[in-house]
């Protein structure tokens, strides 16, 4: 019997369109979480409510003086580590880390620089290329600044890719295959975002590669081939099944052996922690990056569960090893 139970709060939700993805998210893990081990908490963050979930979903409101919850009996609770799986604002770009360590809670994953940094997709793009690690070419705009549709398309070419520099889960990306078609892509993008990226289209296939620090080593979990059904990997796609999702990629070992070093390379020189999941294109054998994201899906149909079963790490020591590092901060 273990004396003394650490309690964990998983906490989930957000305030992007992707809170419905981390309750899912939330939910594998405050199922897989080991019983024996820890108390386990579900908590909420929503723009409107912080709640913690009691007995019977009996909502109670979280003190944001310091994250504990008072109960019925008049008794606080607070938390030994919040397991932070809010995908987007404000779990993923930093907000929420930051509050934590203003408060010293200790929570689990990167800090709130590495997960404000990775948020932005063309500054995280500009720090990887000083290691070597190859992206696509880009022009960067932001809101109200002129658009000049003939300059883009002759220095990138068609098609393109427009998609706003912080959004997660694809949300507001158009793949533009006509010049006529670019102004009406960047609104879209500027509606998720007031800077956008606009990209040039890598003709190769997409392989998501989740990487993690297991044990005190950074480890390649896997590496999934995306074969989408729709025109490029979006949110129908990554949460609605319409793609295909190979894990091993068919891809020779050379080529393997090239995307661990490049994926592991990425996380260990942005000083990362805990889940990540980046996305490449691979074109002539050589990984492109798009984009890091370091709380990636983790519902049961998640890519990176589906890379810990293949590797032969169970859900529940995936989860468990992210809460012991946060006890040992």
């Amino acid at each position: 019997m273990v004396m003394n139970k650490k309690s964990v709060a998983v906490v989930m939700g957000g305030y992007s369109d992707e809170y419905v993805v981390s309750l899912k998210s939330g939910q594998l893990i405050y199922d897989s979480l080991d019983r024996n081990l820890y108390d386990v908490y579900k908590v909420v963050v929503l723009k409107d409510e912080w709640y913690f979930l009691g007995e019977n979903d009996k909502k109670y409101e979280i003190n944001r003086g310091d994250f504990s919850v008072t109960l019925d009996n008049g008794e606080t609770l607070k938390f030994d580590v919040c397991f932070n799986i809010i995908h987007g604002t404000p779990g993923e770009n930093g907000i929420l880390q930051a509050y934590w360590d203003a408060i010293g809670q200790k929570y689990t994953g990167c800090n709130f620089y590495q997960s404000a940094l990775t948020f932005n997709k063309k500054d995280t793009l500009a720090v990887l290329s000083k290691y070597g690690i190859p992206s696509a070419k880009s022009i960067y705009l932001r809101k109200g600044e002129d658009i000049n549709v003939d300059e883009i398309v002759s220095e990138l070419n068609l098609p393109l890719f427009v998609k706003p520099n912080q959004s997660g889960s694809s949300l507001g990306i158009t793949k533009v295959k006509e010049k006529s078609e670019l102004i009406a892509a960047t609104e879209i993008a500027f509606k998720e975002d007031h800077e956008i990226l606009i990209e040039s289209f890598l003709d190769g296939m997409e392989v998501s590669v989740g990487v993690i620090d297991f044990k005190g080593e950074t480890i390649v979990l896997g590496i999934t081939e995306i074969v989408p059904t729709n025109e490029f990997f979006d949110y129908e796609a990554k949460y609605e099944g319409a793609s295909e999702e190979i894990t091993p990629a068919r891809i020779d070992e050379e080529t393997t052996k090239r995307v661990e070093e490049i994926a592991k390379r990425a996380y260990n020189s942005l000083g990362m922690s805990g889940f990540s999941r980046s996305e490449y294109i691979l074109m002539n054998g050589i990984p492109y990056m798009l984009e890091m994201n370091t709380n990636p899906g983790f519902s049961p149909a998640s890519i990176l569960p589906q890379q810990a079963r293949h590797y032969g790490i169970s859900i529940m020591d995936l989860c468990g090893n992210e809460v012991e590092k946060a006890l040992n901060k």
